[in-house]
């Protein structure tokens, strides 16, 4: 894959033998941001588990302390008071089966998450085949299916992230923004990390956390030492 010359530049500060302290690969990730706009700071998490297994499965939320740093839009699905208590509670857009034709035949995804009330995933369920790669399909897991819309939504708003293995058995989440300072990103790391050690399958046999990476959205990645976290 051929890399533009900033990229190359920015990753002879790297080394990529190296497994950096955390706040050392912290601060290399911001001093290796060349562009021109506010990238995201993204881990990359690859596991030993072996998702096709319902029992290595990871999959749930968590709130950075410091959100992502980006405005997310949230759709809730559901009708009567909890639909009120979606709208009061700052849900960009509600609604139910009527707005399954618009999804369906128009394409709108003008949404980041989606929630909705247990009673309305038989409709929601319609949309699997367009949600689901997406990763915008609802889940209890995460959160996204409950009938308490408020605190949903208030979490989402607040900085919640979903995490989930990827068909590699990789975790990719956002930690914050290039601008954010050392210690916000250090805090949001942190939040992170301790959660999926939590998560470890235990039918998982092996190393869990093969590698740790992170990386701003246009910068080299920069190897994590996993010390700290594994001895939580």
């Amino acid at each position: 894959m051929k890399r533009g010359k900033k990229y190359t530049e920015a990753a002879k500060n790297v080394d990529r033998m190296k497994l950096y302290d955390s706040a050392d690969a912290i601060a290399l990730v911001k001093n290796t941001a060349t562009a021109k706009f506010d990238e995201t700071v993204e881990l990359h998490v690859r596991t030993g588990c072996d998702g096709r297994h319902a029992d290595q499965q990871i999959r749930g939320a968590v709130v950075l302390p410091h959100g992502t740093g980006k405005t997310v839009r949230v759709l809730v699905f559901a009708k009567g008071v909890k639909a009120d208590e979606a709208a009061a509670a700052g849900a960009d857009f509600v609604g139910a089966e009527e707005l399954i034709p618009r999804i369906q035949k128009e394409g709108w995804l003008d949404f980041d998450v989606v929630v909705a009330t247990p009673d309305m995933m038989g409709v929601v369920g319609r949309l699997g085949r367009i949600l689901g790669p997406k990763g915008l399909m609802p889940n209890p897991k995460a959160g996204t299916v409950t009938m308490d819309v408020t605190k949903a939504i208030h979490d989402i708003k607040a900085g919640k992230i979903e995490y989930r293995l990827d068909k590699t058995n990789i975790i990719h989440v956002p930690i914050g923004k290039v601008s954010f300072t050392e210690e916000q990103l250090q805090e949001n790391l942190d939040a992170v990390m301790r959660v999926l050690v939590k998560a470890r399958p235990s039918a998982l046999k092996g190393t869990y956390m093969k590698s740790v990476v992170l990386a701003s959205t246009m910068g080299p990645g920069v190897k994590v030492s996993t010390t700290k976290y594994l001895s939580m």
